[in-house]
């Protein structure tokens, strides 16, 4: 089919789905102290920082035959995971594409201003943002992940020949000083910030960044939550380049960065929330839709690692749901309380398994990319 997404409900008919796989050949230089500052939450989170890389106890010990082990567990049972999110949703009908693997020896990578490890593509959400007939590759805020979009490659190449528009945003130089020095007090988690910046001779200043989870796609409404002055870039940039064919909305600071576990539209008039303070922070027209709030999640709710093993992305990951139709929800099997809720509402809640989404970061929204959906530039918030 040809590229047509302009919401996250209608349903779904073709999906980009990211793989584990990559992780398994580099663990031994992953670190599992992460973090995140939301401000709604305070719940730590889920990206690897720069700060984490300062020696310590925990991290001499990463490499330690027993750590190694349960890391390797860990990483075959998410791989597990991901293969059965991929037969379910292929049970459903929908078509699944898949990105292309790393080599076994592609280890790091390197640009005139930065060296850093390759991430696998597993969080596919959050380096592209469809927007009806057109993908558009985001300036990406990790270093890592800065060439993750390749392994998309012959996904995009295979839907601009069926007729697709195909667009990058100017790619950062990512030298310390392209990143808004205020997230220093208030680091986000896709957002690293050096202890010590050092100038480099490709400085610019700071730069378009912004992740594509960082967006709320409503038909012809785009929304762009903004946090910081990268952010602010990157909606200047959407703004001048979406001028009209979609109306960009700013909302301010609902967290650091991502918002796909924190408001989510399961169909038109209804969004799934986090916190009902939420609803202060939406664009107007978006205050009088129906909410459904559900339980905190409970310790319960999670496997229990050792000692020293991080539990790091917020608690509130599982509300990172995805949508097959308007009726019809892919949520993690261990969330019970979430499921009772959803059907409640009337929704067909589909329990899919996720055992260590904290550890990794990242739900069924994050790992997916929906490129068809029958919905249309539908006018949501008049």
């Amino acid at each position: 089919m040809r590229l047509k997404s302009y919401d996250d409900f209608t349903p779904l008919k073709e999906v980009v789905l990211g793989s584990a796989d990559g992780y398994l050949d580099r663990v031994r230089d992953m670190s599992f102290d992460m973090f995140i500052s939301d401000n709604l939450s305070g719940a730590r989170g889920y990206y690897p920082s720069l700060s984490t890389w300062r020696d310590s106890e925990e991290r001499r010990e990463r490499n330690s035959p027993h750590r190694l082990a349960m890391k390797e567990r860990f990483l075959h049972e998410l791989v597990e995971d991901v293969e059965g999110l991929a037969a379910q949703l292929t049970a459903l009908g929908v078509t699944v594409h898949r990105p292309r693997q790393p080599g076994p020896g592609l280890t790091r990578v390197a640009t005139p201003a930065f060296e850093a490890t390759v991430t696998p593509p597993l969080n596919v959400r959050d380096n592209t943002l469809v927007l009806g007939d057109e993908i558009i590759e985001t300036p990406p805020m990790l270093r890592d992940r800065y060439f993750e979009t390749q392994f998309l490659k012959p996904v995009f190449l295979d839907y601009f020949r069926q007729g697709a528009r195909w667009t990058t945003m100017p790619r950062p130089m990512m030298t310390d000083r392209s990143f808004d020095p205020a997230n220093v007090a208030n680091a986000a988690p896709n957002i690293e910030v050096p202890l010590d910046p050092q100038d480099s001779p490709y400085d610019v200043g700071p730069e378009p960044m912004i992740d594509g989870a960082n967006c709320l796609r409503l038909g012809r409404d785009l929304i762009v939550n903004v946090s910081n002055a990268n952010h602010e870039l990157a909606l200047v940039w959407l703004e001048r380049h979406l001028e009209g064919r979609f109306r960009v909305h700013r909302m301010d600071r609902l967290t650091q960065s991502h918002i796909d576990s924190v408001v989510v539209p399961l169909r038109p008039g209804t969004l799934l929330l986090r916190d009902a303070d939420v609803v202060d922070y939406l664009p107007q027209a978006l205050r009088g839709w129906d909410t459904i709030v559900p339980p905190p999640p409970g310790i319960d709710d999670y496997p229990q690692y050792e000692n020293g093993d991080p539990i790091p992305a917020s608690p509130y990951i599982d509300l990172n749901v995805l949508s097959v139709d308007e009726h019809t929800v892919l949520v993690n099997d261990a969330c019970k309380t979430l499921i009772a809720t959803l059907e409640q509402h009337g929704f067909d809640a589909v329990p899919v398994r996720h055992r260590h989404r904290r550890i990794f970061g990242g739900g069924f929204h994050c790992f997916t990319l929906d490129t068809v959906r029958t919905g249309g530039a539908e006018d949501y918030l008049s």
